[in-house]
């Protein structure tokens, strides 16, 4: 069950899957909010900022995506996305524009419960149980409580799934992870969607957020042929 009835926000334009998820969520035990549009989505975030969003692509004649983009220039609210669309450009797409999950229809209650459950699950952890110190990498500081990244002095935006890998990289210095590896760690699932594609699209958008140069990276290296390390 979630802690404390965390806030979720339900964007979708379809009042019967509307219905059904506010109905499920709801008995899961999170607080749901609705918005059936862009605009109206973001009234409420401004009212009140949610704790997540599970956001559907397709809104009538508004892309998704576009809301995605709006959200993500100002929060890091994480984000699940809901489409009928499971090709790997299209889920490439959504990581690109700083989705943290993606649910493919059609898809049942609990799949999708359990998805949030195991985002906040990540997030509240990080919060709640990480020692109170600053890691510090020269340029790079990690703040593990206020789960915020600085690069020289100022907070570069990161969305839970961006930050959750950094967290873990830069936990185990120089030790080597394979893309599968991260998938199990940071995304605590192995669903079919999550292919290396995944781990990959986010170490891009990371390298681009701290490194002066994303090409030649001095933090998160490569290692070819089997995955990613932190550089301290």
């Amino acid at each position: 069950m979630p802690a404390a009835k965390a806030h979720v926000l339900v964007v979708d334009d379809d009042l019967d899957v509307l219905t059904f998820l506010l109905s499920a969520l709801g008995a899961d035990g999170y607080e749901v909010e609705a918005s059936t549009t862009s605009a109206g989505a973001l009234r409420a975030i401004s009212r009140r900022a949610p704790d997540l969003v599970v956001l559907d692509v397709m809104l009538g004649g508004e892309d998704g995506l576009d809301l995605l983009s709006e959200i993500r220039s100002d929060h890091a609210i994480p984000v699940v996305l809901l489409t009928g669309r499971g090709g790997e450009g299209d889920r490439v797409l959504g990581l690109r524009m700083g989705a943290d999950d993606y649910v493919v229809k059609p898809f049942s209650a609990a799949e999708l419960s359990a998805r949030i459950h195991s985002i906040l699950r990540r997030s509240g952890q990080a919060a709640s149980q990480a020692p109170r110190t600053l890691r510090t990498f020269g340029w790079l500081a990690i703040d593990t409580v206020a789960r915020e990244v600085s690069v020289r002095g100022m907070v570069v935006d990161t969305t839970a799934k961006e930050f959750d890998l950094l967290l873990h990289l830069s936990g185990s210095p120089r030790q080597v992870f394979s893309r599968q590896q991260l998938l199990e760690a940071v995304w605590d699932s192995s669903s079919d969607w999550q292919d290396p594609a995944t781990v990959t699209e986010h170490v891009r958008r990371l390298r681009l957020k701290i490194e002066d140069e994303p090409d030649r990276p001095a933090f998160i290296r490569t290692v070819r042929g089997v995955g990613y390390r932190f550089e301290p």
